[in-house]
């Protein structure tokens, strides 16, 4: 008997688990908790962290859990690293879930950057108008260049004084299109767009909407992680795990 565990988070993630609940697989969809409300799913569900590498141990050792997919979002690095660690010691086969990272094209004008701080430090001198499209994670380090005013698309309000002089917040939950980001990134007056290439569609909106009003992108690279098994379309995730490898 197998059971999986789907650590989830992503649009992918939630494809998934319908598929899975339709093919009636034994599983389990974990949910980081960063969300208050997030999206229901067809399979039984848990939120919240595990409590580093020996939590997740003992979560997979406790629940019989055979199997294990990371869909989570390509930037959620310290919950993939755990997952590698976790399976690797409890000899549990790993399998991610990973859609492809985003390229510039024609008309594209990125700055590629390795991490949150070469952002930052990416931004023009001169007050800009930037949307931020980083989520609520990290904003403080853009507290380093106040002069800006920052445009922030958050899923829930936030509960604090951000950490930012300078902002606007717009609530929304995606998926997002082209005609709703490019108007709203022309009633705030953006000038440049910060980016995490997190990939896949749902996000994509932004890009084409600078492209048309030709705005600079500052393009934050994905984490590197420690090798493990990928699969990038749902068919081969599903095909995995009828054939797990470690």
């Amino acid at each position: 008997m197998t059971r999986t565990l789907v650590l989830g988070g992503t649009t992918e993630a939630s494809a998934l688990a319908r598929a899975m609940a339709e093919a009636g697989v034994d599983a389990v969809f974990s949910y980081a908790g960063r969300t208050a409300s997030p999206v229901g799913q067809p399979l039984p569900t848990r939120v919240g962290g595990f409590g580093g590498v020996a939590g997740f141990v003992a979560y997979l050792r406790s629940e019989g859990i055979t199997q294990v997919v990371d869909a989570t979002h390509p930037f959620a690095a310290q919950m993939s690293r755990n997952a590698i660690a976790g399976c690797a010691e409890a000899g549990v086969p790993l399998c991610a879930f990973e859609r492809p990272a985003w390229q510039a094209g024609d008309g594209d004008n990125w700055t590629q950057v390795a991490d949150m701080a070469a952002a930052v430090a990416a931004l023009p001198k001169d007050p800009a108008r930037v949307f931020l499209a980083i989520g609520k994670q990290n904003l403080d380090i853009f507290a380093a260049q106040p002069q800006h005013h920052y445009l922030l698309r958050l899923v829930d309000a936030p509960k604090a004084d951000l950490p930012l002089p300078d902002c606007a917040v717009e609530l929304a939950r995606g998926p997002f299109d082209l005609a709703g980001d490019l108007a709203l990134m022309q009633r705030h007056g953006t000038t440049h767009v910060v980016a995490k290439n997190a990939g896949g569609s749902g996000a994509a909106a932004k890009l084409g909407a600078a492209r048309q009003l030709g705005l600079p992108v500052v393009m934050i690279a994905r984490p590197q992680l420690p090798p493990r098994q990928v699969r990038g379309a749902l068919a081969e995730v599903m095909a995995w795990l009828s054939h797990p490898e470690v």
